[in-house]
């Protein structure tokens, strides 16, 4: 395991221990501690600085913004000098105005070439976010953030302060001036003094960080400088890692999930279990593994095991809106009815023309006797999908009966054979197997249909969906490409596609879907799909331009 891998799993922990109010609190000068309280006469000296400060500056700002942004600062500061204690310099409140401004705020004792910017900020844990710009970059070999748990003012007797995390700038790419980014997509900070510690081994951090200046540069020593960087990364950085383990690694993950997704097709979960097991030891951080074992104790009867599965694929990829259709499911079985409607409903939202969420919501809404919660939910499935008798009897459509509405699924090959070029019903079936589960059913369904009519849009974007379901990004996106050359207003088929091109890295693949599926969004006046889509976009190009040095 790299330690990137193991940080940001810890800095899950930590993020949930943060919500709960488990942390880790110690008072001692120079070790690790989640939570810092800073009061009495420790406080008094920072107020008196930030005052000063103010008065200085009182001219060209408000006084009491100054002093609350400088007591921003300086709270911050105050956590990373107790923790890193003489690892650090120390800040100077007489000598060093000015120091805190978002340049360098600590410099290491062994290295003073080697910057340490701190960020601090108040807010909510799951909306705060941190910046840093270019020059920061720049100057600075690591960014501390500080969350502040009191908003600060003058009057403030005590202040609680958690050590979020911290992020290595060789890990941030800038493509403009400054970006931000979220708690989630920190570093535990229990690894920071580790991290500082390695770069000791190489204490000329600026010829790490960017070529020797040019007056400087020979040539004749370009390969010996590449060659001491790359000696560098691997030394101190991946110690664990090398070509070759990574080639063995992704390759021997790739041959457990085939096994898996095999043992699966054969109906062999206990053993299909195993193989996924194993791939999950050489990369525990992929959702869709998570999602496949899922399926699979699900098969078995354990939906204990199925949800704890499908929760952890969504820990890792918060957008895998297929999930929440299963794990409501899982719910469903175990009577857990009000957390299976708030799975539908949480599948509804991140995709609105989710037919199937509507139906399976329908059915737990008639369960518990919320009858026109049920009716609703049905409507809103035939709106969506009239083409698929399973939504209503339209012989008495006004009253709920779930026996009507659920159409076997035997009456359809009798229909085909009274019909064998009924592209239709083909695609009905295939919609009815998809419903059931049958992936593959549904998808020779569907290929048959476009077979007999090549120009139903429809067919192609329902086998895109499937092909999502089981992991076939690529050939998802093909047929969603069909798609949108037969209708190029289709909103849905792009913002399809981008979930599948997020899934094979084609990050700028996404970015472009979501944009086309936003504006397509917005002309139809679909507000809240609009805002949600912008959403992902956001996220998206801030993850992207954090570029971790993952092997």
């Amino acid at each position: 395991m790299d330690w990137i891998t193991l940080l940001r799993s810890l800095q899950s922990d930590f993020i949930k221990r943060l919500t709960s109010g488990c942390l880790l609190h110690c008072e001692t000068e120079g070790q690790y501690s989640e939570l810092t309280v800073i009061s009495g006469e420790r406080l008094k000296t920072l107020r008196e600085f930030c005052w000063q400060m103010a008065e200085k500056y009182k001219r060209t700002s408000a006084v009491r913004d100054v002093f609350i942004s400088n007591l921003k600062g300086k709270l911050g500061e105050e956590v990373v000098k107790e923790r890193l204690a003489d690892f650090v310099t120390e800040v100077d409140y007489e000598k060093r105005f000015g120091v805190g401004d978002g340049k360098v705020d600590f410099t290491l004792t062994f290295d003073s070439s080697v910057g340490i910017a701190v960020k601090s900020r108040h807010g909510n844990i799951n909306k705060v976010r941190w910046s840093i710009n270019s020059e920061e970059v720049q100057k600075n070999a690591v960014v501390v953030c500080i969350l502040i748990q009191e908003e600060v003012n003058e009057a403030q007797p005590e202040y609680h302060l958690f050590l979020a995390g911290f992020l290595p700038t060789q890990m941030i790419k800038l493509k403009t001036g400054k970006i931000s980014f979220g708690i989630g997509q920190l570093l535990y900070g229990g690894g920071l003094r580790c991290y500082l510690e390695q770069l000791e081994s190489f204490t000329d951090f600026n010829s790490y960080n960017q070529k020797p200046p040019l007056e400087k540069y020979n040539p004749k020593k370009e390969t010996s400088y590449q060659q001491q960087k790359q000696q560098f990364v691997k030394r101190n950085l991946y110690p664990e890692q090398n070509d070759y383990l990574r080639f063995h690694h992704g390759d021997m993950n790739l041959l457990y999930v085939k096994l898996g997704d095999e043992c699966f097709e054969k109906g062999q979960y206990n053993t299909a279990i195993n193989h996924y097991n194993q791939a999950l030891k050489l990369n525990f951080k992929d959702a869709d593994i998570y999602y496949k074992r899922g399926l699979a104790h699900y098969q078995l009867g354990d939906y204990e095991g199925a949800i704890a599965d499908y929760t952890q694929a969504i820990r890792i990829n918060p957008y895998y809106g297929k999930v929440y259709n299963k794990i409501g499911l899982a719910r469903y079985q175990l009577g857990d009815y009000e957390g299976a409607i708030a799975d539908y409903t949480q599948a509804i939202r991140m995709n609105p023309h989710d037919a199937i969420a509507y139906r399976n919501r329908a059915e737990v809404r008639y369960h518990i006797g919320d009858y026109q919660g049920a009716i609703e939910d049905y409507t809103q499935a035939n709106k969506i999908n009239p083409n698929d008798d399973n939504f209503y009897d339209k012989s008495n459509n006004s009253r709920l009966n779930l026996g009507v509405f659920k159409q076997p699924i035997d009456s359809f090959p009798q229909a085909i054979k009274m019909s064998p070029n009924d592209a239709i019903g083909y695609k009905n079936r295939g919609n009815a197997r998809y419903d059931q589960g049958d992936y593959q059913g549904a998808i020779e369904d569907y290929t048959q249909a476009i077979k007999m009519n090549p120009n139903d849009v429809d067919a192609y974007y329902n086998r895109g969906n499937v092909l999502y379901d089981q992991g076939d990004y690529q050939g998802a996106i093909e047929d969603y490409t069909q798609a949108i050359k037969m209708n190029p207003n289709d909103a849905d088929a792009y913002y399809n596609r981008g979930n599948a091109r997020y899934h094979l890295g084609d990050k700028q693949g996404v970015i472009d879907d979501f944009h086309k599926a936003a504006d397509l969004y917005r002309k139809e006046g679909k507000l809240e799909e609009h805002k949600n889509v912008r959403e992902r976009i956001l996220d998206l190009e801030i993850e992207e331009s954090l570029d971790i040095l993952n092997f």
